[in-house]
């Protein structure tokens, strides 16, 4: 997968050197390239923002940088350009299994107060994480970049998987414990120490069913309980 990040702090996605992506990096799996927009300014100052028009407090990104780097991404890379910024659409698992079927993407970070409107004719998709505010679409950009990068064939080794994570079909994760046996007096869930295989499924399948119901009610409520699921509550209630 071939990922163009526009962006005034390329040095920031150097974060993507590192850990599970970065492995995925040296295999060759995944290409990420930081691109300055500053560097397609034509201002003799390197400037990339101007006042608005009609007045107002802050800064607005030109239309001229931001528009000749997303051309200057295109000649290479033909995927999607997703913006980050406020009037997008939430992020979400489900985006990002979307995203991550696509073979090239280029991600544009704003800064200041936005961008000019005009260049929102070049934009495809417009991404938010939430009703908050930011210092800039960097702090957006990784943590969306890294989401869809992780459900990349190859990207995860074998020890590791996102089918069982929260979100992945709709719940949170059920709880996880490791060594040691008992910790400050409270004891690992005896069914994990079993080695009963199903009814390990089935334990962890009621937590997280009953951990999803009681934080996040709104994810809950979408579930369509099979009667497994029914029979499963009401076991471990």
């Amino acid at each position: 997968m071939k990922i163009n990040i526009l962006t005034l702090f390329p040095e920031m996605f150097d974060i993507f050197n590192h850990s599970i992506i970065g492995k995925a990096k040296d295999k060759g799996i995944v290409e990420i390239s930081p691109i300055n927009i500053r560097d397609f300014t034509l201002n003799k100052h390197k400037k990339v923002d101007d006042y608005p028009y009609g007045g107002g407090a802050g800064m607005v990104m030109t239309p001229q940088p931001l528009v000749d780097s997303i051309r200057h991404c295109k000649k290479e890379n033909k995927g999607k350009v997703i913006f980050l910024g406020p009037r997008g659409k939430t992020f979400n698992q489900k985006m990002a299994m979307e995203l991550a079927k696509e073979e090239e993407l280029i991600f544009v970070c704003g800064h200041y107060e936005g961008i000019d409107e005009r260049v929102y004719k070049y934009i495809d998709l417009e991404i938010s994480l939430g009703d908050f505010i930011l210092t800039g679409g960097e702090m957006a950009a990784i943590p969306v970049v890294d989401s869809i990068l992780r459900l990349r064939n190859g990207v995860l080794g074998k020890e590791e998987s996102y089918e069982d994570e929260s979100f992945s079909e709709g719940l949170l994760e059920y709880p996880q414990y490791t060594r040691p046996e008992e910790f400050e007096g409270e004891k690992v869930p005896q069914v994990l120490l079993s080695g009963h295989h199903e009814n390990i499924r089935k334990w962890r399948r009621a937590q997280s069913l009953i951990l999803t119901k009681e934080r996040r009610k709104d994810l809950y409520d979408k579930i369509i309980l099979s009667k497994e699921d029914k029979k499963i509550l009401e076991k471990y209630k």
